[in-house]
């Protein structure tokens, strides 16, 4: 079918097309006035949220996390935000909305009714590259719908404060838990380090044990000098072989004395000895002083000898019993740095979990909304819906539509001939002519004027 058959379709069937289409025209526009008027109220919010990246920490706002702006429409439209509406209104206590649920014989307990009524008229809008979103509710009286919009704002609103404050509060408590374990543990470990430090009898080992390892050295250089004094050395010190006398005994006063007697007593007896004999008194007499002196410097040699040994002893004994207390004290810090390790660890762990516990209180405390209402929500001065210019439009184009549907369907259940080539194509033979459509008498008349004039 080509352009000219379809329009000469038309043509024939226009009684029928304007027809449906003054019937759709009509119908539309008293279901529209019919209909009844529906308001819409919208409150629009603006998210300030700015999330870090758990991987690299870089801040990132809101409309970048893809799954962010799908969460908060999910939370809007939640039964905790209409149950929280409901509370702020007052909804489940108005006695016509009892009755309204009495007619409904809904089975849902009369709070959860409402809160599926009024989600089912929230409207939620979102742009993609914007942080803007619009809270939107529908209903037949205005003054209604921008109160229901108004309070899904401030019920979200709310609601993402404690989405915020309800986990930093549940962390404040469990430090608030963990912080009594830890205190514990650290009184513990400061008890073990002080009855230690009491059983040890030390406060600070470091500088114990520095005084003790003096000492010890001290007495070492001690023990040194005084086996010297007894046994001798290379350069001359120590016993002397020809009277058994040591270093110690050669520095004695007394005993040079006695020795510097010996020497002059021993000349006078050598020279007695040698003017007189044996049996004279002289040699007798210088001969006993020699004796004499020479029995008492031996004494006192084997005196000063014997105390040297003695010395030497008593400086071992105790150099032995300073390296046993220092190798005990030695013993007794490694113990005790072992305690204040202990104590250190749950000092800090204690000062790591109070640190915590003051951050997630502050946190938990905190009334601070990521969520800001940009515009609350203005009575509306036009019904939403029905909207009649646009269903007007949509009738004129449906009418349309339908009126030349009903003229196709005409055509085809009662087919006609509307042109030559329709001839053509039915019965399959070629056209001789056409006879046209008969004219009247008046513009016959005006056709042959000019032939009665000649």
């Amino acid at each position: 079918m080509d352009f000219s058959r379809f329009f000469l379709i038309i043509l024939a069937r226009r009684k029928l097309i304007l027809s449906t289409l003054i019937i759709t025209i009509i119908t539309t526009l008293i279901v529209s006035l019919l209909l009844p008027k529906s308001y819409m109220s919208t409150a629009t919010l603006v998210l300030t949220y700015k999330g870090a990246d758990p991987v690299t920490g870089a801040i990132l706002p809101a409309q970048l996390n893809p799954s962010f702006m799908a969460t908060q429409l999910d939370v809007i439209k939640s039964t905790r935000t209409a149950l929280m509406v409901i509370n702020q209104l007052g909804l489940d206590h108005n006695e016509v909305v009892k009755e309204q649920y009495e007619v409904s014989n809904s089975n849902l307990p009369l709070r959860e009714w409402l809160a599926v009524f009024l989600l089912k008229n929230l409207d939620i809008e979102t742009s993609r590259d914007s942080s803007v979103i619009g809270i939107s509710y529908k209903g037949a009286d205005p003054m209604f719908a921008t109160i229901v919009a108004n309070a899904f704002a401030n019920a979200y609103q709310e609601i993402s404060i404690r989405l915020t404050v309800e986990p930093s509060q549940k962390a404040a408590a469990y430090f608030t838990d963990q912080l009594n374990v830890l205190r514990e543990r650290l009184e513990t470990a400061q008890k073990k380090l002080t009855d230690y430090q009491h059983e040890v009898g030390i406060i600070d080992p470091d500088t114990r044990l520095d005084i003790e390892t003096k000492r010890l050295n001290d007495l070492s250089s001690q023990l040194i000098i005084a086996q010297a004094e007894l046994m001798g050395s290379d350069s001359g010190q120590g016993i002397n072989h020809r009277g058994g006398e040591t270093s110690s005994t050669v520095r004695n006063s007394m005993i040079n004395n006695l020795k510097l007697s010996l020497a002059q007593a021993e000349s006078r007896f050598s020279d007695v000895s040698q003017k007189f004999g044996p049996n004279h008194p002289s040699y007798a007499g210088a001969k006993a002083e020699v004796e004499k002196l020479r029995a008492e410097l031996n004494k006192y040699i084997k005196s000063t000898t014997h105390t040297a040994i003695s010395q030497e002893a008593e400086i071992r004994a105790s150099l032995e019993e300073q390296k046993t207390k220092v190798l005990s004290l030695n013993s007794a810090r490694n113990e005790l740095h072992l305690h204040f390790k202990e104590v250190e660890g749950a000092q800090q762990a204690y000062n790591n979990a109070m640190q915590r516990l003051n951050q997630t209180t502050l946190e938990g405390q905190a009334n601070l909304s990521s969520v800001s209402i940009l515009d609350p929500a203005k009575i509306p001065e036009k019904p939403h819906s029905p909207k009649l210019l646009l269903n007007m439009i949509l009738s004129v184009i449906m009418g349309a539509f339908l009126g030349l549907g009903a003229g196709l369907i005409a055509e085809m259940v009662d087919r006609r001939v509307r042109s030559p080539e329709d001839l053509v194509d039915v019965f399959k033979v070629p056209v001789l002519g056409v006879i046209q459509k008969e004219v009247s008498k008046q513009k016959r008349l005006q056709l042959n004027l000019p032939r009665l004039i000649r």
